[in-house]
């Protein structure tokens, strides 16, 4: 009789290197409390989800007729330079806005979306061994600041903005000998704070004297009520680029597009950088956003319906005596926790979404948010309704 013979036993694979920025990253912060949600929805609950700055509203009708008529027959690699009818549609839209006469040939670049503009380009301008490698950004804040710094090889310098200060970051926490750039996003995500003509022209004038780059994340500026929100560029383009989104102003945030403009010596350096990385528009999205950088109608009547639903927010956390940041631009409201959850504003989400709405807790936007949550005004109108009935069962 054979007796097999016995097989040796598998060695285990060696461990998987990463880069150790990417070791290091612990899970993106909105996706939290995924796990609980996902438990919610497998047993049929209706949720209102207020935690992601994706509006509901459809994208106008001209919008996707122009992707439609985009698609080639034959399809050809998309240029990182963009269609110059992309480039002028935009210029025409900082000249109607902002009264902002820009080159559509030197200061004008398209992205797939304003997250992967930000987070690539400190590839592009940050020396990882340089003393001078630091990027600051203010916290509570947009995580792909850090993140794109980090990848880069930067140093991250991260400031924390106070209620007090209207949330507008201080540029005397700044040490000019480490930072060589500096983000600010306003209209501001998370808490909606705006910014004056009289900050930006400060904050230019700091990064001017100190030879700091100036990066302006403008991804909401055109989501507003009352008084238009200012760009950078109607302050300075020296050394400085605007990043502008149509993810929020058109409701296109699943076609991935966006502008940077500013100064040519950056654009150039980002014209040079960005065929590498492979993130040119497909030439039916550079359609869509020529249609919709071309048109303002579509805007104005976004901008009507968030207006409402931040109106019937405002009138809620008045009577429920929940204490918010008064703002009338961005998707967002920035409220404090009630009083007896204390700080623990992921405890006081939790309890929210057992109610069925979702709301982002403030820690997931980095130091300075504790104590607070996020409201994206994303739900339509008659579910932003239903949802605050539900809430105001809760806050009896």
């Amino acid at each position: 009789m054979k007796i097999p013979s016995e097989q040796p036993t598998p060695k285990k694979p060696p461990r998987l290197l990463l880069n150790p920025v990417l070791a290091r990253l612990p899970a993106y912060p909105l996706a939290r409390m995924d796990e609980r949600r996902r438990e919610l929805e497998e047993k049929g609950a209706k949720l209102f989800d207020f935690g992601t700055g994706d509006p509901r509203e459809p994208t106008d009708v001209r919008v996707r007729q122009a992707l439609i008529a985009g698609v080639p027959e034959t399809s050809r690699y998309p240029s990182a330079a963009g269609t110059r009818e992309l480039r002028e549609a935009f210029v025409g839209f900082m000249r109607r806005r902002h009264g902002v006469v820009l080159d559509p040939d030197t200061e004008v670049l398209p992205a797939a979306g304003s997250k992967e503009a930000i987070f690539h380009a400190p590839l592009a301008f940050v020396h990882p061994i340089h003393e001078r490698r630091g990027v600051a950004y203010g916290t509570p804040g947009y995580p792909v600041y850090e993140r794109g710094t980090l990848f880069a090889g930067g140093e991250t310098l991260p400031v924390k903005l106070r209620k007090e200060d209207g949330f507008l970051l201080p540029t005397g926490a700044l040490d000019p000998a480490k930072t060589r750039a500096l983000w600010i996003n306003y209209p501001h995500n998370p808490t909606g704070a705006t910014a004056t003509h009289t900050y930006l022209e400060e904050v230019a004038g700091f990064c001017r004297e100190h030879d700091v780059l100036l990066f302006s994340d403008e991804c909401y500026n055109d989501v507003y009520s009352g008084d238009p929100p200012p760009s950078i560029l109607e302050v300075t383009r020296e050394r400085t680029l605007a990043f502008v989104s149509l993810s929020k102003r058109s409701g296109m945030t699943g076609y991935r597009s966006a502008m940077i403009a500013g100064d040519p010596e950056l654009i150039t350096a980002l014209k040079k950088l960005r065929p590498s990385i492979g993130v040119a528009s497909p030439g039916f999205v550079q359609a869509a956003a020529t249609a919709a950088w071309s048109d303002d109608a579509h805007v104005e009547e976004r901008n009507r319906i968030f207006a409402e639903k931040r109106a019937l927010f405002v009138d809620f956390f008045e009577r429920a005596g929940l204490r918010w940041t008064s703002t009338n631009a961005s998707l967002y409201l920035w409220a404090e926790t009630p009083d007896e959850y204390g700080s623990d504003d992921e405890a006081y989400a939790l309890r929210l979404l057992e109610e069925g709405i979702l709301v982002a807790p403030g820690s997931s936007f980095g130091p300075g948010g504790e104590g607070y949550f996020r409201v994206a005004l994303v739900p339509k109108l008659e579910e932003c309704k239903e949802a605050i009935a539900r809430w105001e069962g809760l806050a009896r």
